[in-house]
């Protein structure tokens, strides 16, 4: 038996075409068939189609066959139509010259006898979009708008829009608006009215910014008799249909409450449909018709209440939580009323993360006197869920009734109760939320600091929770026994300590102690204070300066602003203003509901979030400078060394008497007691007529009293360690949008561009180019006047630490937003120093 003769290594595939001998074979089969009557020759024709929309559906240029496709074309087989319209479709955008030629045969086929061929090339016909063949789309579209088929009719109203959005002028001229507004009041066909509806909305509202007569008749559709036919119809329209007129009707103004109460009555039964979105829609309608009626309006609550929870509970967990949603925001208008239904939002063990989170918000907003007990009991079951964003939420959840409760002895309790369970994450959240509770509950800091002091701060290491630990420690030091030695240490390990946020606690909580324990803290805050005006962040060198002439000044004083007699807070505050939660109402049954924000923030370039941008990367213009034209290493170094000069080594050479306050700052080591430094700090003392000569024994009185140890000589301030950027530093667009999701936001700041930089903005590459000169390169770039963003990366050297920035300019106001991400958080603030040096010199000669 002889063996099979070996097969090819490479078998064709459509991810691996064979070329354009494939096309080739393909046209000439397809010339063989074309005409052919024989038994079998609409199989073969149906074969080869296939095979070319395989073709052009992976991007393989098949439009060298449009001439065989269309002779093909000719017969009775409908299946054979239709993959020859998607063809004709497809390259008729691309290549209005071919669309020509299917014009003839399109026009035909609207004639033909078979009513769905007749709306298949209709619907071909319209979606050429070719602005040349609109006087051939005219004919048509008037037959079609007659045509006896209800197929056809829906078919030419979308085709009316189509070509509105081709030729306008064309459209009204041919007074195809009338018409189509004459089969909505007309047609016995439910679809076909809804078309009618949704073109005539569409259509008249653009036309409405230029036209009167186009205002009144997008009136019309809000009248009385319009609507109330389209009601007495509404059981005969489809879902999608249904939804389109109740979202009419929400925007109907009745004469009157009977006429509110009829339209009320006729809607009832939809809030029992079966469909989510119709359920929705009816529920907006009756919400805006009773805004004016506050009894009826909180009877409509009652009455729509049982139709969400039911929804809620059935369909997919993506249809919960679009209904939860709305859901939500109701139960945000009207808590009372939901307060007896808690346990609907109690969450399920096989329900995402999702919409458990939202069920979470939504038993924070239920919970009043009679149920929180019930609830925060479920809350506190959640605690140990193995999903740990969810135990996390479920402990906020539970300090957000706290804080909104007045009898909160339970709620309390179980608070402690969290700091004593051995979870990191479960202490951390705890932590920030007793802070928060000592907040407005100051009659509770025994119970809680007696917990609170024997947690270790060793043991906390999120940002959040250890600040709030640090904040308890300064605020109650007379009720902590070891709140300066725990402060003393955590000074001694500065250096160690990469948030900035609580660096600043620290400093405050020092200071507060002091006040309270000035013998055990003392050497504490000397450190403190060093440590701080050493610091490279900003605001932590800021605040520490500012404690350090405040002492120098008037310990009174100091003591007056750092550390006053303190008032509960009565009311924390909102994150969303009433004003965008009305908004946000207004749009009820829509995406605004599920974003929790007003449509306008989501849908124009302008309010878009942080890398919502992402989507269009691909779209923007990515940077060629940054790969081929390599800045000179020795350039790039010159421009680092001037970027990186200290404040105070920039002003040396500053006159004395210029505004520019010339002050320099203790360095510090990291040890108990601050390094010496060779700068007095004397001279960071205020300049005034009263204290004048009084300043530099005052500092000096200060400096010994907190050990601070200076010499008098002066020399130079040590500069903040030096940041050199690689100069040729690689990311590609997938791992810069991925790194720009998962990293923190480090900083983010606003700063304002020189009248050189933004006249010199006309072209916006020229940035581009200036900013690869300090090693700074763009990825992508987007945007026109006057607002501009761009996406930068640089790299640290000789390491792998990249930084992200996003910056949105706007010319108009000279100021540009910037954001910034780092893998190396701690130096984020030198790269914004840097990143700002050099857009200040964009436009300088």
């Amino acid at each position: 038996m002889a063996p099979p003769p070996p097969q090819s290594q490479r078998s064709p595939s459509p991810s691996q075409p064979s070329g354009k001998s494939e096309v080739s074979d393909l046209k000439s089969q397809l010339r063989q068939l074309a005409g052919s009557r024989a038994p079998g020759a609409d199989d073969s024709k149906r074969d080869l189609f296939k095979k070319v929309i395989s073709n052009m559906t992976i991007g393989i240029d098949v439009s060298s066959l449009f001439g065989e496709m269309v002779m093909c074309s000719a017969t009775s087989d409908i299946v054979l139509k239709k993959m020859c319209y998607l063809y004709v479709g497809n390259y008729a955008k691309v290549n209005p010259d071919l669309a020509l030629l299917t014009i003839n045969f399109l026009q035909r086929d609207c004639k033909d006898e078979d009513p769905m061929i007749r709306g298949l090339a209709l619907r071909s016909l319209c979606s050429l979009r070719v602005a040349n063949l609109v006087e051939y789309l005219v004919g048509p579209l008037g037959s079609g708008l007659k045509d006896n088929n209800s197929y056809v009719r829906m078919v030419a109203v979308i085709g009316v829009l189509k070509l509105y959005h081709i030729s306008a002028s064309t459209c009204i001229d041919a007074d195809f608006p009338a018409t189509v507004k004459h089969l909505m009041l007309n047609d016995p066909d439910t679809q076909v009215v809804a078309n009618c509806l949704s073109a005539l909305q569409e259509i008249w509202t653009l036309e409405s910014s230029t036209s009167e007569e186009a205002s009144r008749e997008r009136e019309t559709l809000l009248s009385k008799p319009v609507v109330y036919y389209l009601l007495n119809r509404i059981k005969e329209f489809s879902e999608w249909a249904q939804c389109l007129v109740l979202e009419l009707v929400a925007k109907y103004i009745p004469s009157d409450n009977s006429e509110i109460f009829d339209i009320m009555n006729l809607l009832e039964d939809r809030l029992h449909h079966a469909n989510g979105a119709v359920v929705l829609a009816t529920i907006k309608v009756f919400l805006q018709l009773t805004l004016s009626m506050a009894d009826v309006h909180q009877q409509v609550y009652e009455r729509i209440k049982a139709p969400l929870l039911t929804q809620v509970s059935s369909g997919s967990p993506e249809q919960s939580y679009a209904v939860l949603s709305h859901l939500h925001l109701l139960v945000m208008r009207a808590p009372y009323i939901f307060s007896s239904d808690y346990k609907h939002f109690y969450c399920q063990y096989n329900e995402p993360s999702y919409v458990k989170k939202l069920k979470l918000e939504m038993l924070t907003a239920v919970a009043n006197e009679s149920n929180t007990y019930e609830i925060v009991t479920e809350l506190c079951e959640y605690a140990a869920n193995v999903d740990i964003p969810i135990a996390r939420e479920s402990i906020r959840a539970v300090g957000k009734i706290a804080l909104q409760q007045y009898d909160v002895n339970a709620i309390v309790d179980r608070l402690l109760q969290f700091l004593e369970m051995e979870k990191d994450y479960v202490t951390s959240e705890a932590l920030v939320l007793v802070k928060d509770l000592l907040r407005k509950y100051p009659q509770w800091s025994q119970d809680c600091i007696a917990v609170v002091g024997n947690i270790s701060s060793k043991n906390v290491q999120e940002p959040k929770a250890k600040a709030a630990l640090i904040w308890m420690l300064g605020e109650y030091s007379q009720d902590m026994h070891d709140a300066p030695y725990v402060l003393e240490s955590l000074v001694e390990n500065w250096d160690e300590e990469h948030s900035a946020e609580v660096r600043l606690h620290l400093l405050t909580a020092v200071m507060k102690c002091f006040f309270k324990r000035p013998p055990e803290t003392q050497k504490a805050l000397g450190a403190a204070l060093a440590a701080g005006l050493a610091d490279f962040h900003q605001d932590v060198h800021d605040r520490a300066l500012f404690y350090y002439r405040l002492l120098q000044y008037n310990v009174s004083v100091a003591e007056s602003v750092v550390n006053p007699p303190k008032q509960a807070v009565s009311v924390f505050a909102d994150t969303q203003s009433s004003e965008i939660k009305d908004r946000i109402f207004d749009e009820f049954n829509s995406l605004s509901v599920v974003y929790q924000k007003p449509s306008y923030m989501f849908t124009d370039k302008e309010h878009r979030g942080t890398f919502e941008f992402a989507d269009e990367l691909g779209n923007l213009s990515i940077s060629a400078e940054s790969g081929d034209s390599v800045v000179p290493a020795q350039r790039v170094e010159a421009n680092d060394k001037d970027l990186l000069l200290g404040t105070s080594e920039k002003e040396e050479g500053r006159d004395p008497g210029s505004n520019g306050s010339v002050y320099d700052a203790p360095s510090y080591n990291g040890s108990s007691a601050p390094s010496t430094t060779s700068q007095q700090l004397a001279d960071l003392a205020f300049p005034s007529t009263g204290i004048s000569g009084e300043a530099p024994a005052s500092s000096l009185a200060v400096d010994d009293l907190l050990g601070l140890d200076f010499p008098v000589g002066t020399a130079a301030t040590p500069s903040p360690p030096p940041l050199s950027l690689n100069p040729k530093a690689v990311l590609d667009p997938g791992t810069f949008q991925q790194k720009w999701r998962q990293l923190p936001i480090s900083l983010s700041e606003e700063y304002s561009i020189s009248p050189q930089g933004i006249a010199s903005l006309t072209t916006p590459h020229a940035l581009l180019r200036h900013m690869q000169s300090h090693s700074i390169n763009c990825i992508a770039s987007g945007g026109q006047s006057p607002n501009f963003k761009f996406f930068f990366f640089a790299q640290k050297a000789e390491a792998a630490s990249v930084y992200l920035v996003e910056c949105m300019i706007n010319t108009s106001s000279a100021k540009s937003q910037i954001k910034i991400k780092a893998d190396d958080q701690s130096s984020s603030q030198a790269f914004s120093t840097l990143f700002q040096s050099a857009l200040s010199k964009f436009g300088l000669p």
